[in-house]
């Protein structure tokens, strides 16, 4: 397991799902971590369920608000000094509609919370990393963000996105200490499923060749060698883990 210790992460969405398992997965390989969350009691409850496992705190946020980002950026740096590790992790899915008849405030939901929030949390805790010349930063992207999901256009315009935001980001410190990846899953069972139609489950499965959904800790695995100190030579890059979807 790559070592972390001493690390200080932020995981956005950490308070359940993949964000939880990423925590949790980060402080087995020794790093504190700070979950941001909307949801103040879910994150409050995930921090303290995973307080026998090192140190972790809860951080209410609205990660598609500005003004909520920057306070939880100076509340983490105050508490802990500095942040090493940047998990993008928050999103939602949003309805199950053709692009024709997708609800504008709905569009609006998706693309906020999925890649503005993204840029946002980058924004604000960029300028400390650049300072120490030294950070990590994951962007949980998707699979549909590469090949576009049918009734799923909000979540996979957000997702590509988060991919190109990646790479933009990743070529802009490329010659500092701060490295920039995104991993893109194919479809992983979590409570953003209770989002989707039983229909568009079975479809994305359907296009997944290993035949089954990727779980949490297969992603959190992929997330904990991103943020450590062993990844070395990759910046502004895309990591599948797709069950054999990817084709580029």
């Amino acid at each position: 397991m790559e070592s972390l210790s001493g690390q200080r992460a932020v995981i956005t969405g950490g308070a359940r799902g993949i964000g939880f398992a990423i925590a949790t997965r980060l402080l087995a390989a020794g790093a504190d971590v700070a979950i941001w969350d909307v949801d103040a009691a879910q994150g409050a409850r995930a921090a303290a369920q995973l307080s026998d496992r090192g140190r972790a705190e809860a951080v209410a946020v609205d990660v598609a608000d500005a003004a909520s980002v920057d306070q939880a950026a100076r509340e983490t740096l105050r508490r802990n000094g500095r942040v090493d590790v940047l998990v993008n992790n928050a999103g939602i899915a949003g309805p199950n509609m053709t692009t024709w008849e997708y609800p504008r405030d709905a569009w609006q939901k998706v693309l906020d919370i999925d890649l503005t929030g993204v840029f946002l949390c980058c924004r604000a805790l960029v300028p400390s990393m650049l300072e120490r010349n030294y950070g990590r930063i994951v962007n949980i992207a998707s699979i549909a963000g590469k090949e576009g999901n049918a009734n799923a256009a909000a979540y996979s315009a957000a997702k590509a996105g988060v991919i190109a935001l990646t790479k933009s980001l990743g070529k802009e410190l490329a010659g500092t200490g701060v490295l920039v990846n995104c991993v893109t899953p194919a479809a992983v069972e979590t409570d953003i499923f209770a989002q989707m139609t039983r229909a568009h489950i079975e479809f994305m499965r359907s296009k997944i060749p290993m035949g089954r959904f990727g779980t949490v800790e297969e992603v959190a695995a992929l997330v904990a060698w991103l943020a450590s100190r062993e990844c070395s030579f990759s910046t502004g890059a895309v990591f599948d883990i797709s069950g054999g979807r990817a084709t580029y």
